[in-house]
């Protein structure tokens, strides 16, 4: 397996706030939605009493520099996806007790997220430089700040270790099927050296094969994909019928679509369609800097999760409505947190004949034989971490 470097960093963070805000419990929820999927997070915040641990929610020394030291090296010793340390003061006065690892960390990107009352703004740009981010106070930036690069390693951390009950490898397309659903992923290129270790990925868990989402081999991503949506597809998913993106139709603003979808257009009116090979009215992949940013709404193919060009589209169309459409879209509200407000993916009903069809070499278009395409969406409620709640259906 290819893997990436634990890299992207996150850069460090500052929620900038006032100063009577109760900005602690924010960090809290969202350090806790990020722990809650998996994730190692350390961290300390002021409770009534003093410091707090974020994990245990245990009290610390009452030192607030004391705690955030304790919390830091903490952090560094177990290598913790995210370090949350409350307040600015006591965050850069224990990053100076420990200047040689933190030092280095932050120059790094060292993934830590701090506060700071908005009148000392200049004492954190003497301290983290360029590295840093300014964060305003709302989850929905915080989730900015920690990136959709990561939503690979978040989809793979719910992935349960389930048996894997079918693996099959055809000239176009895969498919895994585990105890409660199957999942697909196109294949990139030619897929003999899949086939050549058949064997030994069948003796794997689905969350084993789930961990190949982080491989940089497009083969090895394509069997991490299609793990990761037999576990989250399921057979028995309760979402609306159809993909969902028809629900873009009332946008008057620009609507971008990135990758072909048969007869989008007559539910979406004049949308910019973007295309590996564009025909006469499309654009190129390079268009998508040009097209993405200040679009009213985006629909992505799901293919974008295969070949890893999705955290770049969504942070080009950061702000605008988007779906992610497509038989390898995972039906999981971990994706909501990116950003993604309509997820569209197949539910397969019939996994076996589903097989023999990607064996025989079957198209996109006859998968319907076999399952149904199906959307899940946010709804206005709010939910926590997030601010709005995942739906069924196409109301709102």
């Amino acid at each position: 397996m290819f893997l990436p470097t634990k890299a992207p960093w996150i850069s460090p963070g500052v929620v900038i706030h006032q100063p009577d805000a109760p900005v602690d419990t924010m960090l809290t929820t969202f350090a806790d939605g990020i722990a809650e999927r998996g994730f190692a997070v350390a961290g300390c915040v002021q409770g009534s009493d003093g410091p707090v641990d974020l994990a245990t929610g245990t009290p610390l020394p009452g030192d607030p520099v004391v705690a955030a030291a304790q919390t830091l090296r903490a952090a560094m010793r177990d290598d913790s996806d995210l370090a949350v340390i409350s307040g600015f003061d006591p965050f850069r006065r224990a990053a100076d007790a420990l200047a040689a690892e933190v030092g280095d960390g932050v120059s790094q990107g060292m993934p830590v997220l701090t506060t700071i009352a908005d009148g000392n703004l200049q004492a954190w740009h003497e301290f983290a430089g360029t590295a840093g981010s300014l964060i305003p106070p709302a989850l929905p930036a915080l989730w900015r700040w920690w990136g959709p690069e990561r939503l690979y390693r978040d989809l793979a951390l719910g992935v349960a270790q389930d048996e894997v009950r079918q693996l099959v490898i055809g000239p176009r397309w895969l498919m895994v099927e585990g105890p409660a659903g199957a999942g697909l992923a196109y294949l990139p290129r030619n897929a003999r050296e899949l086939v050549a270790r058949i064997a030994d990925f069948r003796k794997m868990s689905l969350r084993q094969l789930a961990d190949y989402s982080n491989s940089w081999d497009p083969l090895e991503m394509a069997l991490g994909v299609a793990a990761i949506n037999a576990h989250y597809n399921r057979f028995d998913l309760d979402g609306a019928l159809g993909n969902g993106a028809q629900l873009f139709g009332g946008e008057t603003g620009r609507v971008v679509v990135v990758g072909a979808f048969p007869g989008l257009s007559e539910s979406l009116p004049n949308p910019q369609v973007i295309e590996t090979d564009p025909r006469p009215g499309e654009y190129p992949i390079v268009a998508m800097d040009t097209l993405l940013p200040g679009c009213a709404a985006a629909v992505v193919a799901s293919s974008t999760l295969v070949n890893r060009t999705l955290p770049r589209i969504l942070r080009l169309a950061h702000g605008s409505r988007l779906a992610l459409v497509g038989p390898v879209t995972p039906l999981t509200p971990r994706l909501h947190s990116y950003g993604i407000e309509i997820l569209g993916g197949l539910m397969v009903r019939d996994a076996k004949g589903l097989g023999a069809a990607i064996r025989a070499g079957a198209l996109p278009r006859e998968f319907t034989r076999f399952g149904q395409y199906v959307h899940l969406r946010w709804s206005e409620t709010a939910v926590p971490g997030l601010g709005r709640a995942l739906v069924a259906g196409q109301r709102g």
